[in-house]
């Protein structure tokens, strides 16, 4: 008995996106079902940011993006996170001026669920404990591996069915590089997909369900993260072999 299809949570079909007259992401197509991690490597330049950015409406884009079935391609970005697509940028992106609370709080000013709120701030906390003890102190006085801790964090208090992590490991010791995966894999254990963009390659396919090698702005490889762990033109270009 053939086992039933994954539902697609988020589909992507002939994507594009120009630069200044330059074409950064040449026709590119994946899926990402439900419940899943799935994550796109390549090296630097490939166009790996430039999909985050398209998904969440931050760059214009040619092509189609449906999440859920429902077309973004004209919602305006603030719009695309109420339905439910979190976004952790490149770079972390936090208010170095506010407290790690008022950085969460931040992200819940869609919700209209008011009454959860605190019981999402429990469950961030329970996520990073280091958080919860710093929690009235300045984002911008976090260690690197706090302030992608309190990225992924505040992306969680706005309820992303989707969570769009981009390149979560830079820049950040290998202890801490091991703690973030594996909140990664709780993050996806408790119902939440995600799309992860990330250049340690070999972190990456070892926690992915599926994956996707993007080079020079188009996929060239696709298979399960465990597929091309040994795919010799992975191991030789990402991993190292």
């Amino acid at each position: 008995m053939s086992k039933p299809s994954p539902e697609i949570q988020l589909d992507v079909r002939d994507l594009e996106v120009h630069y200044d007259g330059i074409r950064a992401l040449h026709g590119v197509s994946f899926s990402v079902p439900k419940g899943e991690i799935v994550t796109l490597i390549g090296a630097n330049g490939a166009g790996k940011t430039s999909i985050l950015r398209a998904i969440s409406g931050l760059t214009p884009c040619t092509g189609a993006i449906a999440f859920e079935g429902q077309d973004l391609r004209r919602v305006p970005a603030h719009r695309i996170v109420g339905l439910g697509i979190a976004h952790v940028p490149e770079g972390r992106g936090i208010f170095g001026n506010l407290t790690v609370q008022e950085n969460l709080q931040l992200a819940t000013w869609q919700r209209t669920d008011k009454g959860e709120i605190n019981a999402d701030y429990d469950r961030v906390f329970g996520l990073f404990p280091r958080l919860r003890e710093r929690r009235e102190q300045p984002g911008g006085t976090l260690s690197g591996g706090e302030q992608q801790m309190l990225a992924v964090g505040r992306a969680l208090m706005s309820r992303g069915r989707l969570l769009l992590l981009d390149e979560p490991s830079m820049g950040l010791a290998p202890r801490l590089v091991r703690e973030i995966f594996r909140i990664i894999v709780d993050i996806n254990q408790t119902g939440v997909t995600v799309l992860l963009v990330e250049q340690n390659a070999n972190m990456a396919l070892h926690i992915a369900a599926r994956a996707y090698v993007l080079e020079t702005g188009a996929i060239t490889l696709a298979g399960t993260g465990q597929e091309l762990l040994g795919d010799p033109r992975v191991k030789e270009a990402y991993l190292g072999a």
